[in-house]
């Protein structure tokens, strides 16, 4: 697949600069569609640390300039936003996130893309990762899997951590007090699979299981048929903490799970 955005200018880590004068007042107006039209489903469907982070962004008049975040970030929790063009390596993702350095991609969608784009663009990045990088313990995590992803890459093992960061920063769901939550930006920053996942009855809830999780395959292209529910980001960090090389030294002897 032939990747969107503009690498040429890319530093080593695949960085670049935002750039925020480039976009138009049309890309503005889209970035504000999307964000309204999600703005009236998170109150239902949203984890409350999600919803609180969100409210203190000021992030619904348009693109935001990525420093001015940054800065409130480090403040809170130590992170701070890199602009890349788009997908990155492997490597130069985790790197990032070891360094407490979300990547997060620079071009919006197209209008005709409104419900639904293959690649993440600024608004499913924007909206759905950092406002959780505001959570203190979400971002310890995030921290520790970007730790966690550089010893894969040495391991042979990716593939197994990818999946986990699919069921989980992806398309995690939370039990609150008031029912079950999204926290995952996947789920987040869609405008029909917000639904799809907390409330109707197809997909599978499944308790929070680590190594079922990182022997699951998923979909790319298609809403979720299964999905892990955690009770808590400590219980994510907690059960995520311990080192993963004889987990995946068994795990390879067994088979990979169907979606």
């Amino acid at each position: 697949m032939s990747l969107r955005g503009d690498y040429s200018r890319a530093a080593s880590d695949f960085s670049v600069e935002q750039d925020w004068t480039a976009h138009s007042a049309e890309e503005h107006a889209l970035f504000r569609r999307l964000f309204e039209r999600q703005s009236k489903l998170v109150p239902r469907y949203a984890c409350p640390e999600w919803i609180e982070a969100i409210t203190g962004m000021d992030a619904g008049g348009g693109i935001r300039k990525f420093d001015h975040v940054s800065k409130k970030l480090r403040a809170a929790t130590g992170w701070e936003i890199v602009a890349v063009p788009g997908l990155i390596p492997d490597e130069a993702f985790f790197t990032h996130l070891a360094k407490r350095r979300f990547p997060l991609t620079v071009w919006l969608r197209k209008p005709e893309e409104f419900d639904y784009i293959v690649e993440p663009d600024v608004f499913h990045d924007f909206f759905g990762h950092v406002p959780l990088l505001f959570d203190p313990v979400y971002a310890d995590h995030l921290h520790e899997y970007g730790k966690g992803g550089l010893k894969a890459m040495r391991l042979d093992a990716v593939k197994m951590l990818a999946r986990l960061y699919w069921y989980t920063i992806e398309f995690g769901l939370v039990r609150t007090e008031t029912g079950i939550r999204a926290y995952g930006a996947g789920i987040l920053s869609s405008g029909g699979e917000l639904a799809h996942s907390v409330a109707d009855p197809a997909p599978r809830r499944l308790d929070f299981d680590l190594e079922k999780a990182l022997r699951t395959e998923y979909l790319i292209d298609r809403y979720q048929s299964t999905c892990f529910v955690i009770d808590s980001f400590a219980q994510l960090m907690r059960e995520t903490a311990p080192g993963f090389t004889p987990l995946y030294d068994r795990l390879r002897e067994l088979p990979a799970l169907p979606p």
